[in-house]
């Protein structure tokens, strides 16, 4: 498990402990956190590596031990892969080249890697499927592309087995809201917890795709289990704009708060919800959590947002 500290990549793992599964971490702890891990990394089947992707010798040596590899680490944002664009390369681009390599030459038997819907950029045509054009309109959008890609072509020449999974807005406990580039649901969970407004960049009228944590650890699982390989989507296949997003979490946390809007920001896509049929068919994946129900899960009794928990 590569990024097993971070957000997606602790809940996979926890998900493979308690189904009894060998795991090793894989983390830096860059942008990872220790205490997302500490109730896993005690049991016996656990071991933890601290290393970068960008090591092939490393990924090489640690490769050896394992049978499936899922690929979660990454430079996580849109905004900071603008700011930090050779970062983004190194980490994103070279770092998955590198997954891909050090696992044909371990004999790995799959690999499952995080791709994102950014990919599809701000071309027309809603819900967003696997075989439309794809646009990325930012360094992010483009390594995650490149990775696809990548896999696609390991799988041709060398037959490693690999899928990619098209993650739309995942959301969950975990989620760091202090980050400059924090997810739009922890920051307004923290904010309207702490009687502060939101604040939304743009007019708020920008749609997304959120699927919660739990069913993002489902579609890895069933992915690594199944013979299905190429790109995927998950999501929800639910279209929902930012301020129904903003009104809803007001609603689960039984407090109202005006909004703030600000500048939207660069490199952003203004509508995405994504067609799911071929996760369906391809491995069995079917969404669990409703919105209100995955933030609901969010808080606490007394409406505090979930930290490590």
């Amino acid at each position: 498990m590569t990024g097993g500290a971070g957000f997606i990549g602790s809940h996979i793992c926890e998900a493979l402990v308690a189904r009894g599964d060998e795991v090793i971490i894989i983390d830096n702890v860059s942008s990872g956190k220790l205490d997302n891990i500490n109730k896993v990394i005690v049991n016996r089947q656990v071991t933890f590596a601290e290393g970068t992707i960008t090591d092939l010798l490393f990924l090489r040596k640690i490769f050896k031990e394992a049978d499936g590899v899922f690929h979660q680490a990454a430079l996580v944002t849109v905004p900071g892969s603008i700011e930090h664009p050779i970062a983004n390369h190194d980490i994103n681009m070279t770092g998955t080249f590198n997954v891909l390599i050090a696992a044909r030459d371990t004999s790995i038997r799959k690999v499952v890697c995080a791709s994102s819907a950014a990919v599809y950029g701000n071309l027309p045509g809603l819900p967003k499927r696997e075989d439309m054009p794809v646009d990325p309109q930012s360094p992010y959008a483009f390594a995650k592309l490149a990775g696809e890609y990548y896999c696609r072509l390991f799988s041709e020449l060398y037959g490693l087995r690999t899928t990619s999974l098209r993650y739309f807005n995942v959301y969950g406990p975990r989620q760091d809201p202090d980050s400059d580039y924090a997810a739009a649901i922890p920051k307004f969970i923290q904010r309207v917890r702490n009687c502060q407004p939101p604040v939304i960049y743009g007019d708020g009228e920008q749609t997304r795709d959120f699927v919660f944590v739990n069913d993002v650890v489902q579609a890895n699982l069933k992915a690594m289990e199944s013979n299905a390989q190429g790109v995927f989507n998950v999501a929800n296949g639910i279209r929902t704009s930012v301020n129904e997003l903003a009104g809803l979490i007001m609603k689960v946390s039984g407090k109202t708060e005006s909004i703030i809007y600000e500048k939207g920001r660069q490199g952003e896509v203004k509508h995405s919800v994504a067609d799911i049929t071929k996760a369906r068919e391809g491995f069995g994946f079917e969404p669990t959590y409703t919105l209100e129900k995955g933030l609901a899960s969010m808080f606490c009794d007394h409406g505090t947002l979930q930290g490590n928990e």
